[in-house]
């Protein structure tokens, strides 16, 4: 079915939204490269994680922020914040003052997932297709963020690239000022004029009470575990693939020596889960979110515990391992998107996406540490392992559901039928 206009103004703002918060993040990293020839390593570090981690922190207050201002302007804030973070690193010249701009970043950037999805949610009548392509503006700006930063920094310093960087904030951000849509036709009247009240500690208690004593509960651990799998696996990928005896003797032509293969091919995964953001979002609109959830777990979990001993078999069946990985790493995502505003009443979605980001960003990160011993103390395969105890856990949580789910319909439906 054709999106309408609303639906079509929602999408590309959203999408401008989504794009730009990950162009943005993975471009951080790059940075860091440059900023490590000339600062100490472990300050450097602090500061670096002191950016990171307001992005997964501060999605439970964006979620609160977005149900009482409305998630338009929330958005347009975390586009405007952004920018204004990078013009700040643009300008900086000590250690201090590239803390600040990241610290700035990192609290602009975490309001987005939160005000963004609540405004699909809401605003949107054909969900399933703007997730999608919400989804594959992500995975645009997941590509592009690197690979711009350092293609412009081999030509530019780095507090050019910085500013050059923070250009395509401010001009959706001025896109984002004229943009006009409904941020609630997609829910009654009712809750659209209850969404503007606002929201005491007393009502976010209740509400947050409400949800946890839902189906929400489940939904928020499926995307916790979800988490733990995706940070996992992105953040340690690129160096299991610079270590894989098939990445031996694969190098490119004369004048490209200092380019690493593995890094490209990690690039390509993150480009094929634009194939997989849109194809879960489309099944979203056919499948219940429950279902896709427990069979693309049960994927992500057959490929991890696969990946050793396919990395014996030679430099082509690892690329289509990649592939397969790319893929569904990010078709889950749309599901569980969908499954949180199935389960959530509308007036409290900004909190419902919140949670549900702290989930994903915040207690979903503790897979970093966690990997980072396992890798330390045990051989390759344990990680993995790891990785799928995760998918099966989500697996086994989303199938769970689906019976609880079921139960309940029958138990819904039972005076009906006896009358």
């Amino acid at each position: 079915m054709a999106l309408d206009a609303n639906d079509r103004s929602i999408a590309a703002f959203t999408m401008s939204g989504h794009a730009l918060v990950h162009w943005f993040e993975t471009s951080i990293p790059i940075f860091l490269v440059v900023w490590l020839a000339e600062f100490d390593v472990t300050l450097l570090g602090i500061v670096v994680a002191l950016g990171y981690a307001p992005f997964g922190i501060g999605a439970l207050p964006g979620g609160v922020l977005a149900d009482r201002f409305g998630p338009k302007r929330l958005v347009l804030a975390c586009l405007g914040g952004m920018s204004l973070s990078f013009l700040v690193l643009s300008l900086a010249t000590s250690i201090y003052a590239i803390a600040a701009g990241l610290i700035l970043w990192g609290i602009a950037a975490s309001v987005y997932h939160p005000a963004g999805l609540s405004l699909i949610s809401t605003g949107v009548e054909e969900r399933g297709t703007v997730f999608a392509w919400h989804g594959i503006a992500g995975n645009v700006g997941i590509a592009l963020g690197p690979f711009v930063a350092a293609t412009l920094l081999v030509v530019l310093e780095w507090q050019v690239v910085a500013a050059v960087l923070a250009v395509p904030g401010l001009v959706a951000a001025g896109y984002g000022l004229r943009a006009n849509f409904d941020p609630t036709a997609a829910v009654d009247d009712d809750v659209s004029a209850s969404s503007e009240e606002a929201l005491s500690l007393s009502d976010l208690v209740s509400n947050s009470r409400t949800l946890f004593a839902s189906a929400f509960a489940a939904v928020f651990v499926i995307v916790t575990v979800e988490g733990l799998f995706y940070r996992g696996m992105l953040t340690f990928l690129p160096n299991i693939l610079h270590g894989l005896p098939a990445m031996d003797g694969l190098t490119f032509s004369a004048g490209l020596e200092g380019i690493e293969p593995a890094d490209y091919i990690y690039v390509g995964l993150l480009v094929v889960g634009i194939a997989g953001q849109y194809a879960g979002g489309k099944l979203t609109n056919r499948v219940p979110a429950e279902r896709g959830l427990i069979a693309i777990f049960a994927v992500l979990a057959v490929l991890a515990l696969a990946f050793v001993p396919v990395t014996s078999m030679g430099l082509a069946p690892v690329l289509v391992l990649c592939v397969l990985l790319g893929f569904f790493l990010f078709a889950i995502q749309p599901f569980y998107q969908e499954a949180v505003a199935v389960h959530t009443p509308p007036d409290t979605r900004g909190l419902s996406y919140g949670y549900t980001y702290l989930g994903e960003f915040g207690f979903g990160s503790a897979s970093i540490a966690i990997g980072g011993f396992v890798l330390g103390s045990f051989p390759l395969a344990a990680f993995f392992a790891m990785l799928a105890t995760f998918a099966l856990t989500g697996s086994l949580l989303a199938a769970g559901l689906s019976v609880a789910l079921d139960r309940t319909d029958a138990a819904d439906a039972r005076p009906a039928a006896d009358d």
